[in-house]
């Protein structure tokens, strides 16, 4: 299924926010093993998150600008207009994924929320729906070499706090990339 960096994925808020799986979905997108995409509302919920979490608006613009400059070509533009056509997607406050995918012709969104994205609606736009955690695997499956290297670069630039492999295979694994974790650690 995932082939190099023309498979392109939206990555919805929920995958988004949790820093540890945002981090290894960035280092396997930078090692060049799928293209990252959001939008503008995707990254205004993940501020509204972080702001509710606590942080202040400096810090919050800092994280979302990091991401915004590693990736500088993966914002979607222009599918506004398009949100009010997906009125079978059951949460109003979803729709603009799905036309940010649309716009774009993503392959795959990538969410928690699989119930929100119907598989068989999405189909009609060519698009799919997979958890964080069964898209790593299939990255990890499809390309063992270069996904585990992505996921040591990501442990080695961790410094405060540093972690171990180990460790770090055990956060993903609190985050819910239960069968990532498992996979990553048994070819390491």
């Amino acid at each position: 299924m995932i082939r190099s960096t023309k498979f392109t994925c939206i990555l919805d808020t929920n995958v988004i926010h949790p820093l540890h799986i945002r981090d290894y979905l960035l280092y396997l997108a930078d090692a060049d093993l799928y293209t990252p995409k959001w939008s503008k509302h995707i990254f205004d919920e993940w501020g509204s998150l972080m702001e509710c979490k606590g942080n202040d608006k400096l810090q919050i613009q800092k994280r979302i600008n990091a991401v915004r400059n590693a990736f500088p070509f993966a914002e979607v533009v222009n599918y506004e207009h398009l949100i009010d056509q997906f009125n079978e997607i059951p949460d109003p406050k979803d729709r603009h994924v799905v036309a940010a995918a649309v716009r774009i012709n993503a392959n795959l969104i990538v969410t928690w929320n699989l119930k929100d994205f119907p598989s068989e609606y999405l189909s009609k736009f060519g698009l799919s729906v997979a958890n964080p955690d069964d898209f790593i695997a299939d990255i990890i499956d499809l390309h063992n070499e270069r996904a585990v290297e992505a996921f040591r670069e990501m442990v080695l630039a961790k410094k405060n706090p540093p972690y171990t492999e180990i460790e770090m295979l055990q956060i993903l694994k609190q985050n819910g990339l239960e069968q990532s974790s498992d996979y990553l650690r048994a070819i390491i």
